[in-house]
């Protein structure tokens, strides 16, 4: 089997999103496994690939099939929306507009076939914002260029997989929307993943909402029997080894070493932070529910330290890996 071909978006031009893909294009392991072709602009490629101390050929396409992996070549599709003066480290409205049209034409691509797979390098919210696309994140931006009414996110590290019922809205909000039915599809998704990546019966551990997932109706308004518990009665009817509520303080030292295949969080916080202890080089950001592959860093701009050629590529490196491998399989 080809390597597979990703669509690699720049993300935002003033952070560090042109830093970490010039780094994890120039790695031999990464030119092996996927022939990738990124969205954005050559010059500000040019420029971080300086800054990085990178000997490489940014060469400008028109069309991914024009890509040909060569090692020490990055082929870019160049939507030329970065002015040569861009700051690196400043909010900008225009860099929020190319971090959009970069997503929007790697969906295009995907969805129409010409690329089996999509890598994102991080976008700023306020930047997204100040352009006048008002969406959270990548997640929901890409669910809506999809045409899928809902999609969950899921982070992975070698030790843990945690996907999320709530992500990008505040503490009560998310309390409020989780329901029956919700954590009851996020489970299924989560189930799907897990066996298309090659894990046949997966544990699955459902994190609580509350302290102690409630210790029995002692702490919160019920939440745990009447948001939680009829969903996962729904997917063991069916087979899914879904164990919980179960309380998150001692669920993901439970799934570090080895008792669960993936972790369902009921907010954000509850799921990242676990995750980004374990350290963000290491962490993936994949999106579950779209009808292509999508994975990400699992970190953002970073203004303090966008223009210096320091940004690790960690993350944007094992990103691509993921990518490559959930596009091989059948």
């Amino acid at each position: 089997m080809s390597p597979p071909t990703i669509a690699v978006t720049m993300g935002d031009a003033a952070g560090v999103g042109p830093e970490v893909v010039v780094r994890a294009l120039a790695e031999p392991e990464v030119s092996a496994s996927a022939s990738c072709v990124v969205i954005g602009d050559a010059g500000r490629l040019a420029r971080a690939a300086e800054l990085c101390g990178l000997e490489l050929r940014i060469e400008p396409i028109t069309d991914p099939a024009q890509a040909t992996g060569e090692p020490g070549v990055v082929a870019v599709i160049d939507l030329g929306l970065v002015p040569a003066d861009l700051p690196f480290g400043e909010l900008s409205e225009t860099a929020g507009e190319g971090a959009y049209r970069y997503v929007a034409e790697a969906a295009e691509l995907a969805l129409a076939g010409r690329v089996q797979a999509i890598c994102t390098a991080p976008l700023n919210k306020a930047a997204l914002h100040a352009a006048g696309h008002a969406y959270p994140g990548h997640t929901e931006l890409l669910a809506e260029l999809c045409g899928v009414p809902e999609v969950s996110m899921m982070l992975s590290t070698g030790q843990v997989r945690v996907i999320h019922v709530t992500t990008h809205v505040g503490l009560l909000d998310a309390i409020e929307r989780i329901d029956a039915g919700l954590v009851e599809r996020t489970v299924r998704r989560g189930h799907r993943t897990m066996v298309d990546s090659g894990i046949a019966e997966p544990r699955i551990a459902v994190c609580g909402i509350n302290p102690h997932a409630g210790e029995n109706g002692l702490f919160g308004r019920g939440e745990e029997e009447a948001k939680i518990e009829p969903a996962l009665a729904a997917c063991r009817a069916d087979g899914i080894d879904a164990q919980g509520p179960l309380p998150a303080d001692t669920v993901f030292f439970r799934a570090g070493r080895g008792d669960f295949d993936l972790v369902v969080a009921m907010y954000h916080d509850q799921g990242h932070g676990p995750v980004k202890i374990l350290g963000l080089e290491a962490g993936v950001n994949i999106t579950v529910g779209l009808p292509v592959i999508r994975t990400s860093v699992d970190h953002g701009t970073a203004f303090d330290i966008a223009g210096t050629g320091t940004a690790e590529a960690g993350s944007m490196i094992e990103a691509l890996r993921q990518a490559a491998n959930l596009a091989t399989r059948p």
